[in-house]
């Protein structure tokens, strides 16, 4: 039987770490993927989003941090997996080392691109229930849906429109009103 042997095109950290910043590539498996630019709509979807949870975080006083593309979480040492969510929130700051989150964030949200929706419905999907998101929201702004992941309780996958009012269920007490996001865009 013949020794396996290692792919020389499976991307280590050091390698991922050279790449050049203008780059935006995600490695799954040790596998590199083009990352798409993001469209005005995507980036105000984002926005919006992500002041409302920092808003929400501030008032609190919790510990939790919100970040945004492009910001390194490696899932994975080897093979290699590290993505880019679009927004993260992240309540375990012992994960962040400066550079990156070094394990996976509490909760997730992914802004569908019309080039790639499976990347977001499958691929991203599949990685980030294994390596224990807890919650992960796919915002699809072409359906005008949110779908909603809830890894740690009853509720494994819901959508909604974005007429609707959606709770984070990391937080008791955070609901998020799509309409208001709809009217602006």
């Amino acid at each position: 039987m013949p020794a396996l042997q290692q792919r020389e095109d499976i991307m280590t950290l050091e390698q991922y770490e050279h790449l050049p910043e203008d780059l935006r590539v995600e490695i799954f498996e040790g596998l590199a993927y083009d990352m798409a630019s993001p469209s005005q709509l995507h980036q105000t979807i984002l926005t919006e989003i992500l002041v409302l949870l920092r808003n929400y975080i501030r008032k609190k006083g919790g510990n939790c941090q919100v970040f945004s593309a492009p910001f390194d979480v490696k899932l994975n040492d080897a093979p290699l997996t590290i993505v880019q969510p679009d927004i993260m929130v992240i309540c375990d700051n012992d994960k962040l080392d400066g550079k990156r989150c070094n394990d996976a964030p509490d909760f997730v949200i992914e802004i569908v691109s019309p080039n790639n929706p499976s990347d977001d419905y499958i691929r991203k999907l599949y990685y980030y229930k294994k390596y224990g998101v807890r919650e992960y929201w796919i915002v699809d702004p072409h359906r005008k849906t949110v779908t909603v992941y809830w890894f740690e309780g009853d509720l494994l996958n819901v959508t909604y429109s974005f007429s609707a009012t959606i709770k984070v269920n990391i937080y008791e007490d955070l609901y998020i009103d799509f309409s208001q996001i709809e009217q602006i865009l």
